[in-house]
């Protein structure tokens, strides 16, 4: 019975923290990103910026990141800003994220009908940090 618990347990940890493939493939199929960011303290109310990316490179580094770890959904932490996917000039997917709340870094998106979550790791929020000079 021990044995039966602790595979299950096992098995729930490492359903959470899969990568989402088809996210990574819509992602890196888009030719550029519109990255608003807000002002930080969770609230969408405000951008204060936004950057237009088009290198292909980035994007690709964006969809890695994004789709690196599955989580669940929680829509209570607020957002820092949105990223907004487009292939000739129509938005394939956006993408909300919190990265300003280290016990909420998450990338929030619809898909297939469904909400999703990933993981916002240290290295995406480099990034995003890095791309917002």
């Amino acid at each position: 019975m021990m044995r039966y618990l602790l595979l299950l347990s096992v098995l729930f940890l490492t359903a959470c923290n899969k990568p989402n493939n088809k996210l990574k493939e819509i992602i890196t199929t888009a030719d550029s990103v519109a990255i608003n960011y807000f002002k930080g303290d969770g609230t969408m109310d405000t951008v204060v910026k936004v950057k237009i990316v088009k290198d292909s490179q980035v994007i690709t580094q964006l969809g890695t990141l994004i789709s690196a770890a599955t989580t669940k959904v929680n829509l209570k932490c607020g957002y820092d800003g949105s990223l907004h996917f487009f292939k000739k000039n129509v938005v394939v997917i956006d993408i909300d994220f919190r990265m300003n709340d280290k016990d909420c870094m998450y990338f929030t998106f619809k898909q297939a009908g469904e909400m999703g979550a990933t993981i916002l790791t240290q290295d995406a929020k480099q990034l995003l940090n890095t791309l917002n000079k």
